[in-house]
């Protein structure tokens, strides 16, 4: 467990089991899920994947933004008392407008680059990204702002989303492109790496086959929990009661072989609705 998530270990005078929606572009956003059912399982959770039109890393800003507000009107005509954008391309795409429109807590996953920046010593750092966050403006600017001082190598790294989407993690393809990606940084002599998409956690093993132990690797998955356990909190929306949270599963695509991925990259049975 990630010491630094409180559990919620408090009497609250309230209690709001509604669910929390959480979307991706497809199966990556599963690692938040992972993440948020452990440390706060008495919360009600529905995941959606936009499968039918993943990867969203080579998508156009204007098609990203309406993937995200149809999403999201998905969710919240399910009554969702929070949203969590599982999706660093979406996020850094789109969660502005979205805002601006909506009234409950929305938390987006961006990059662990000022925690990234401060840990490492040698001053240079490695970012994994998708083609669409590293050309996003708003992505280049949280760089500048919590980097300064630092040596930030950014890597896109076009094809993985895809292959973890299809299940082939463990693929010769996806292990030569892990290779690709991870060269110009090990050229660079960068000590901490940055996961920049969701998806990418479930390759730290194979990345870590590349790279040795030495290196640091951040994900978001800890600090995005941490934060919505705090908005769940000061808005007075957590779910109190003693009970185990349950998860609903949708798809914009649903198949067989897509719930198969879903199973083994979550660990437990899925079933796939269709929205």
């Amino acid at each position: 467990m990630n010491k630094t998530i409180d559990k919620l270990d408090t009497v609250l005078d309230f209690t709001d089991c509604r669910p929390i929606g959480i979307f991706d572009s497809g199966v990556g956003g599963l690692s938040i899920v992972k993440c948020i059912s452990q440390h706060l399982p008495n919360e009600h959770l529905i995941y959606l994947a936009d499968n039918l039109h993943a990867p969203y890393g080579d998508k156009a800003t204007t098609f990203i933004t309406d993937r995200v507000n149809i999403i999201a009107k998905q969710l919240i005509d399910r009554q969702v008392k929070a949203l969590v954008i599982a999706c660093n391309t979406a996020t850094v795409n789109a969660i502005d407008q979205l805002r601006k429109q909506v009234d409950i807590p929305i938390i987006g996953v961006e990059p662990a680059i000022k925690p990234a920046a401060i840990y490492s010593k040698t001053k240079r750092v490695g970012i994994l990204v998708t083609q669409a966050t590293a050309r996003n403006t708003r992505f280049l600017d949280l760089v500048k702002k919590h980097a300064v001082g630092v040596e930030v190598i950014i890597q896109p790294c076009p094809g993985l989303v895809e292959l973890i989407e299809q299940g082939e993690i463990n693929s010769d393809r996806c292990g030569s492109l892990l290779h690709d990606y991870l060269s110009p940084l090990l050229t660079k002599k960068v000590d901490t790496i940055v996961l920049g998409c969701t998806h990418y956690p479930f390759l730290i093993n194979k990345i870590e086959n590349i790279i040795g132990h030495s290196m640091k690797i951040m994900d978001t998955a800890a600090p995005v929990t941490k934060e919505l356990h705090r908005q769940l909190i000061k808005n007075k929306l957590c779910c109190a009661e003693k009970q185990q949270g349950k998860i609903e599963f949708f798809s914009s695509n649903p198949s067989k072989s897509i719930e198969k991925v879903c199973e083994n990259l979550i660990s437990q049975p899925v079933i796939l609705k269709s929205f």
